[in-house]
């Protein structure tokens, strides 16, 4: 029976030393943000643009109220800038590309944003396109992002795909195939800066008989053009 007893008061009393371990965890955390190192929490992430929901996982706030006072107090006071409903950044040095997927989620940059950069088209555009799952263009801070409409099963398909620099983005194969699903007729610059190996890897996921035949298409276009040389 004194065994029994030894046993509950022990028990008893590692049951109050983690609620008060707890607590004392809760009061530490709640001082330290007390400081004003909100902000600082924000400054040190990695991210330059935050969804509200980003903000509250930094600082595991659970009050959404209190979270969003304090977010405003810091956008009146010029320490966030406010982008758009939800959206903030740390300073008006954000990176584009990593606004343009957090606007409408799933998405990731593609299409004549990425071709250009990879020399496929060599046309410039201002504008920055994204693959989403509507059709919408919105202007942000003076930029504009237009977004295309995928299918839901190649919207979630990440092949060809790179997530780096809290940015999605697609690769120039991954792009040179977007924009066929999108366009019945499209011309391409330069096609010699695709890895065709690659191409003929990602496109099976639009599951799309007329992409298919376009793509053979110009692969026979562009070993025509390597034979002449």
């Amino acid at each position: 029976m004194q065994s029994v007893s030894t046993f509950f008061r022990l028990t008893k009393w590692f049951f109050w030393s983690i609620i008060e371990l707890n607590i004392s965890f809760k009061l530490i955390f709640s001082s330290y943000m007390q400081k004003g190192n909100y902000i600082s929490t924000i400054l040190r992430s990695k991210k330059t643009v935050f969804s509200f929901k980003d903000i509250v996982l930094l600082w595991n706030e659970s009050n959404l109220n209190a979270a969003r006072v304090r977010v405003n107090y810091f956008v009146k006071n010029g320490e966030l800038i406010h982008l758009r409903r939800g959206l903030y950044a740390k300073d008006n040095n954000y990176n584009k590309l990593e606004l343009a997927t957090k606007i409408f989620t799933p998405a990731y940059v593609s299409f004549e944003t990425v071709l250009a950069q990879e020399g496929v088209t060599f046309q410039y555009y201002g504008n920055i396109f994204v693959a989403s799952y509507l059709t919408r263009e919105i202007e942000v801070d003076g930029q504009i992002y237009v977004f295309k409409k995928m299918k839901d099963f190649a919207l979630s398909d990440s092949v060809g795909i790179k997530n780096e620099n809290e940015q999605s983005i697609a690769s120039k194969e991954r792009a040179f195939l977007d924009v066929i699903y999108i366009n019945k007729d499209y011309h391409f610059d330069n096609l010699g800066s695709l890895n065709w190996e690659k191409v003929f890897e990602i496109l099976p996921i639009y599951d799309n008989q007329r992409m298919t035949n376009k793509v053979q298409e110009f692969f026979k276009d562009f070993k025509k053009q390597v034979n002449k040389y």
